[in-house]
């Protein structure tokens, strides 16, 4: 079963930042477009970035396009989310996610999900 764990989640102030990190178990990590998705409360699971297997390809929502950066390290199973420039507004609960295939922006086109980890942006 493969596993993706979150972890970097925190408290930090309007300007702050915060980098994410999702580990995977799983020998075919390597070959999985992997994504950034968050949800705040009361509103809908949306992606925020998102990078095929070999890192050449890369999806941000327009949201946070200047701010965050998604990157991955394939020898170390591991994709990261460097989020600058914090504000409110990205106040949520972010998920990692795998799919095999191209990079996809719908939730549901993605098989495998963490258990998300909080990032708070205080005002």
């Amino acid at each position: 079963q493969r596993q993706l764990v979150e972890s970097g989640g925190g408290l930090v102030q309007t300007g702050g930042s915060l980098r994410l990190s999702c580990a995977t178990s799983g020998r075919t990590f390597s070959m999985y477009t992997m994504g950034w998705f968050r949800q705040a409360p009361g509103k809908e699971r949306e992606i925020v970035a998102a990078i095929s297997w070999s890192g050449g390809g890369l999806y941000y929502a327009d949201s946070v396009k200047g701010r965050f950066t998604i990157s991955r390290d394939n020898v170390k199973n591991t994709v990261y989310l460097q989020m600058n420039s914090l504000k409110p507004e990205d106040t949520a609960v972010y998920y990692c996610a795998a799919r095999s295939g191209p990079i996809r922006v719908a939730k549901d086109a993605y098989d495998y999900w963490g258990q998300g980890t909080q990032a708070t942006v205080s005002s």
